[in-house]
């Protein structure tokens, strides 16, 4: 079982970031969304991101270019029937993900390992609903996906060593770190992050602490290279309440209770970075 080729589901900040990770490595790369200005608008990020890359000297045009050729973009899932992997990488909603997941069972081969990059859901769970769960497994890159070295390979119960040896090797090949990890809610890394960013919001709802207190408190006393307020912004402040939900859910703990302040700032649309305003406010030019 080798992976060859990758097709990925959704353009936005993960999914570009995914796709400017496997063409980088010499993976044919296929980017579906649902609108060809969704996917422009990928290819731009995508773009600009390998610029960035170019001014620190670590590509050069031509490389860019090569990486860009390997990309094809389509809003047709008939267009993932030939690829060895499809990673899903929508939004971190479990019911929009079986959808998804759903379409790319009944278009791919028998043979193509299917993947969710959710941060949270039970891949245990999404890989029942899949007609070959034996393929199913999970792949959690981390934001940004082109700087972040860790991959999560997340086992769901039905999963076969084949399958993780293959992604395994994929990751490597993409110069990755990969851990094997078991299927729970939040995996490992998140599992202990988040219930920590949401603390935080605890702390500071009940005004023990200003925001730029808490941070500077957590970065300098803990030795964290950001603190966790302006962390739950970069990350975005409605996927780091939709995770606190599932765990809530699943875990029946109220240890896992989302904190009501990051609750109250999610409903006015103060999403953290790409809304230009969360806990802090942001210059989006």
């Amino acid at each position: 079982m080798t992976i060859t080729s990758i097709g990925i589901i959704g353009a936005g900040t993960m999914g570009n970031g995914i796709a400017q990770v496997a063409a980088s490595a010499g993976y044919d790369v296929v980017l579906l969304d649902v609108s060809d200005a969704a996917l422009e608008k990928g290819l731009a990020a995508l773009s600009n991101s390998l610029d960035r890359l170019i001014k620190k000297e670590v590509i050069n045009a031509e490389q860019k270019s090569q990486t860009l050729a390997r990309i094809k973009t389509t809003t047709h899932y008939a267009d993932l029937a030939q690829v060895s992997l499809v990673i899903e990488a929508a939004t971190e909603n479990q019911a929009i993900k079986e959808s998804i997941l759903q379409q790319v069972d009944q278009v791919v081969s028998n043979d193509t390992i299917i993947a969710s990059n959710t941060s949270s859901i039970s891949i245990t769970h999404l890989g029942s609903r899949n007609s070959r769960p034996e393929r199913f497994i999970g792949i959690h890159f981390f934001n940004p996906p082109p700087l972040m070295a860790l991959i999560e390979v997340i086992m769901g119960k039905q999963t076969s060593p084949e399958t993780l040896k293959a992604v395994l090797a994929m990751a490597t090949r993409m110069g990755k770190e990969p851990i094997t990890v078991q299927s729970s809610p939040g995996f490992v890394v998140n599992r202990i992050l988040l219930p920590m960013i949401n603390e935080a919001f605890f702390v500071l709802h009940e005004g023990i602490a200003s925001p730029e207190d808490i941070d500077t408190g957590m970065k300098l006393g803990c030795n964290h290279p950001i603190g966790p307020l302006a962390l739950a912004d970069l990350i975005g402040l409605d996927t780091c309440l939709a995770i606190m939900e599932v765990y809530h859910k699943e875990f029946k703990d109220d240890k896992y209770r989302p904190s009501p302040y990051l609750i109250d700032l999610v409903a006015k649309g103060h999403l953290g970075r790409k809304t230009g305003r969360g806990v802090y406010a942001y210059d989006k030019k």
